[in-house]
C-alpha cells in the first residue's frame, strides 16, 4: 500500500487530509514538526510526503533542504496557507515536486499525489530501461540454453533463493535479470553488488548502509544495496568471495528479514528476494571452512549452472551477430556481418573467457574490417588473444616457452594460408620481411614444414 507522510502543526489539517488519503486507499502516517518529520524520514519508508512551509522551529523548505542534504529522495509536495510566488520558486528549487495553496480541494489533492506517484514510477523506469537497454538480452537457439530458460521459468514467479553457477563471463548476471523480470518484483528495483570486487572493510555500509558521522568520511546518510532493492531483488555476485565476517550478517539478515545501518540506532525491515551467484564450487568451500554451512542452506535452494560458451557453440553465430549490431550502433557504423569462414573461425575457438570474451572479441574485428568480417581477421585477432592469455606452451625458461608458442602461431597460420607468404604476413599483422625473419629465428622451413 502507498504510504504518505503528512507534515503540519494544525490538527485539522492532519485530520482532514489523513481522512482523504486513507479513504481513497492509502496508508496516512501523520506528523506535527518538521524535525520529528527527518527521524521518520531517516528510519522508515514513504513513497510521498505532504508537508507545510510556515510552522514553529524548522520550517518546511528548511526540512527539504535538510532532506535533500541527508539523500532522503521520498517525492515531497509542499501545501501552504501563505503561498506566495517566491516560496513556490524556493520549494521547487529545493526538490519539491509540486506546491499546492489552502484550502485544497479532495479532487486536486488526490490528482496531485497520482500525477507525484506516476511521475516517480516513470523515472524509476527510465532509469532502469536506460541501463538494461542494448545489454541484457538473452540471445540463444542452444540445448543447453533452453534447459536454463525452462529452469528460470518455473522458479521466477516464486520467492525462492536461487544460486546461480557457472564460470566467469558465462552470463550468470543476465539469468538474475530474467528472473526478476518474469517475478511479481518486475516494476520494483533490481539492485547488484559484485562482492569480489567491494574492499572487505567497504563491504558492509555496501550492503547495510550508514548514517552520517557513523566513521571518518561518512559525511551523509547512505542507504545500504538492500534497502535500495526494496521490494524488488538484490542480486550478490560471487557470493562465494563474501568474508566470513560479511557472510554471518548476512545469514541474520536473510533469517530476521531486518538489518541495522552502521551507526544506526534501530533494526529497519527489508523485503528484498536475493539471488546469488559465483563461479566456486560452494560445497567444496564449505568443507575448507571458507563459506559458512547455514548460510549455504540459505542461498544454495535452487541451483542454475551456466553453460560455457564451447558447451552451447550454436548459439556463438547468434551471439556475435548481436554483439557486432550493438557495437556498430554505439558507434554509428553502418551494420556488418561474419563471412561463413569467419563464423567457422569463431566456432573453432574454444572461448574460456565465455560470452564476455566473445563480445570483446566481435568489438576488435570490426574495429580490424570495414566491410563484411572475414576468417582471416577473426584468426589473427585470435591467434593474438591465445598468445596473450593461453597457457604457456613448452616447458623450460620463459624464453624457450614464448618462442616454442611463437613457432606454433607461425605454423599454425602458413598452414592456414598454404604457406602463402603475404597472405599468411597480413593475417599476422606483420611485413613479410619481419615474416622471414622470424622464420629463420624459430627455425620454420616455410616450404617444408606442414601439420
Amino acid at each position: 500500500m502507498t504510504r504518505i507522510l503528512i507534515v503540519d502543526d494544525e490538527a485539522s489539517t492532519l485530520a482532514s487530509l489523513s481522512r482523504a488519503f486513507r479513504l481513497a486507499g492509502y496508508d496516512a502516517v501523520v506528523c506535527d514538526s518538521a524535525a520529528r518529520a527527518i527521524d521518520l524520514l531517516r528510519h522508515e519508508r514513504f513513497d510521498l510526503v505532504f508537508s507545510d512551509v510556515v510552522m514553529p522551529g524548522q520550517d518546511g523548505l528548511a526540512m527539504l533542504a535538510e532532506l535533500r542534504d541527508i539523500g532522503v529522495a521520498t517525492p515531497v509536495i509542499m501545501i501552504s496557507g501563505q503561498a506566495t510566488i517566491d516560496m513556490a520558486v524556493r520549494s521547487t528549487r529545493l526538490g519539491a515536486v509540486d506546491f499546492l495553496e489552502k484550502p485544497v480541494s479532495s479532487d486536486k489533492l488526490l490528482l496531485t499525489v497520482e500525477n507525484a506517484l506516476r511521475l516517480t514510477r516513470l523515472e524509476e523506469e527510465n532509469r532502469q530501461l536506460r541501463r538494461r537497454v542494448g545489454r541484457h538480452d538473452i540471445v540463444w537457439k542452444s540445448e543447453a540454453m533452453r534447459r536454463v530458460l525452462a529452469q528460470v521459468d518455473r522458479v521466477a514467479a516464486s520467492e525462492t533463493r536461487v544460486c546461480i553457477l557457472g564460470e566467469t563471463g558465462t552470463g550468470k548476471e543476465l539469468v538474475a535479470r530474467a528472473l526478476h523480470e518474469r517475478s511479481p518484483r518486475h516494476d520494483r528495483p533490481f539492485v547488484t553488488v559484485n562482492c569480489a570486487a567491494v574492499p572487505s572493510e567497504l563491504i558492509e555500509s555496501e550492503l547495510f548502509g550508514h548514517e552520517k558521522g557513523a566513521f571518518t568520511g561518512a559525511a551523509a546518510r547512505h542507504l545500504g544495496k538492500f534497502e535500495q532493492a526494496h521490494g524488488g531483488t538484490l542480486f550478490l555476485d560471487e557470493i562465494g568471495d563474501m568474508p566470513a565476517a560479511m557472510q554471518a550478517k548476512l545469514l541474520r539478515l536473510l533469517q530476521e528479514g531486518e538489518l541495522e545501518r552502521i551507526g544506526g540506532e534501530r533494526p529497519i525491515p527489508v523485503n528484498a528476494r536475493v539471488l546469488v551467484a559465483t563461479h566456486h564450487d560452494l560445497e567444496s568451500l564449505v568443507r575448507k571452512s571458507s563459506f559458512r554451512e547455514d548460510l549455504y542452506h540459505r542461498v544454495f535452494v535452487f541451483p542454475i549452472l551456466m553453460p560455457p560458451l564451447r558447451e552451447r557453440l550454436d548459439d556463438v553465430p547468434l551471439l556475435a551477430d548481436h554483439f557486432a549490431a550493438l557495437v556498430a550502433d554505439q558507434n554509428g557504423w553502418k551494420p556488418r556481418g561474419f563471412t561463413p569462414a569467419a563464423v567457422e573461425q569463431l566456432l573453432a575457438y574454444s572461448w574460456p573467457g565465455n560470452v564476455r570474451e566473445l563480445r570483446n572479441i566481435v568489438e576488435r574485428v570490426l574495429l580490424l574490417t570495414d566491410g563484411a568480417v572475414d576468417g582471416a581477421t577473426v584468426r589473427q585477432v585470435l591467434s593474438g588473444r591465445q598468445l596473450a592469455s593461453g597457457p604457456a606452451a613448452g616447458s623450460g625458461p620463459l624464453a624457450d616457452r614464448v618462442a616454442a608458442f611463437e613457432r606454433e602461431v607461425v605454423l599454425a597460420e602458413l598452414n592456414a594460408h598454404g604457406h602463402r607468404v603475404a597472405e599468411t604476413a597480413r593475417a599476422l599483422g606483420i611485413e613479410r620481411s619481419h615474416l622471414y625473419k622470424k622464420c629463420q629465428q624459430l627455425a620454420i622451413d616455410m616450404k617444408a614444414e606442414r601439420k
